[in-house]
């Protein structure tokens, strides 16, 4: 067995083997190429494929950030092991513990001095290590010395015959008699927008704005609240994937969250997925607090992911 850096010659074998190995989260070539190939960050000798003779059995996708990322800049401690896999049938033969000393050792000698599995914005795969699909992954970097953490939720509904229901018409109008408005989102608003969630929630809500605005997407994929002065005061969107069945972020402003309105602005956001012929929605990570508060509202858990990190 070897372990060679990444050539674009194994993409196919790459992918195939991702398929095969990880069930759960099928992908194709162009995804491969956008998340992983295309990240401004990607960087080959951080990438690994294991060949047995000319067969690709193992792969292994590190990152270290080269450009910054919003307010959080370089990370410059940081990396992380983004996927990893090896061909069942050549399990247990110690291929799956040399990609991950050698992507350990690699980005230690750039200056890492921790890695976390998956969880790398903004172009993670997955949040976290699925347990329930991937239980031998989860004891496999448990006995390298990988501590896990908290746990997120991927969540749905459908939203099929979708009505906002009288207690949340009801909400919305004691709402907008205080003041507030819930409103698509329209470009007067756009630089307020940038900085509130920038202010609010970190550089990358901000991005995920930005890019809606920039693709001329935002008025349809975003929804704001108004405050009684008219001031930005809540904001969700959907779509950060491309997929229109991908919903948040969400949030209010951290001064106004005992106002009840990000229940109302969730109700308000299904119903214009609805209009749109939009019926399905899910977001890919809540937190335990998160899954209570969307389970009140119908969202059901469809799979959790535990955040694993280690120490160099």
């Amino acid at each position: 067995m070897e372990i060679v850096t990444y050539e674009q010659k194994y993409e196919k074998e790459v992918v195939d083997l991702w398929n095969q190995s990880l069930q759960a989260d099928p992908i194709t070539i162009g995804k491969f190429r956008r998340q992983a190939l295309f990240d401004e960050n990607f960087d080959p000798s951080l990438c690994y494929t294991a060949l047995e003779g000319e067969r690709v059995v193992g792969f292994c996708l590190g990152i270290r950030r080269k450009f910054p990322y919003m307010e959080r800049g370089l990370e410059p401690d940081r990396g992380w092991i983004v996927a990893m896999f090896v061909a069942e049938e050549f399990r247990r033969r110690g291929i799956g513990t040399a990609l991950v000393n050698r992507a350990e050792r690699d980005m230690k000698s750039a200056g890492a001095k921790n890695i976390t599995l998956s969880a790398y914005s903004p172009n993670y795969f997955f949040p976290g290590v699925d347990e329930e699909n991937y239980s031998g992954a989860a004891a496999f970097f448990k006995k390298l010395g990988y501590v896990s953490g908290k746990k997120d939720y991927s969540m749905c509904k459908d939203l099929h015959g979708y009505q906002m229901s009288p207690k949340a018409k009801e909400r919305m109008a004691a709402a907008e008699k205080k003041g507030y408005r819930f409103i698509n989102f329209t470009y007067e608003y756009a630089l307020e927008l940038l900085e509130f969630n920038k202010n609010q929630f970190g550089g990358g809500w901000k991005r995920n704005a930005l890019l809606a605005m920039q693709n001329g997407t935002a008025e349809d994929l975003i929804l704001l609240v108004l405050s009684p002065k008219g001031s930005i005061c809540g904001f969700c969107m959907r779509m950060i994937d491309g997929n229109p069945m991908r919903f948040g972020p969400i949030g209010i402003d951290k001064d106004m969250r005992n106002e009840g309105l990000g229940s109302i602005l969730l109700d308000f956001a299904q119903l214009e997925m609805a209009k749109r012929g939009v019926y399905h929605m899910y977001f890919v990570s809540t937190d335990e607090p998160g899954r209570r508060y969307y389970e009140r509202h119908g969202v059901r858990v469809f799979r959790s992911f535990t955040s694993y990190k280690k120490d160099l």
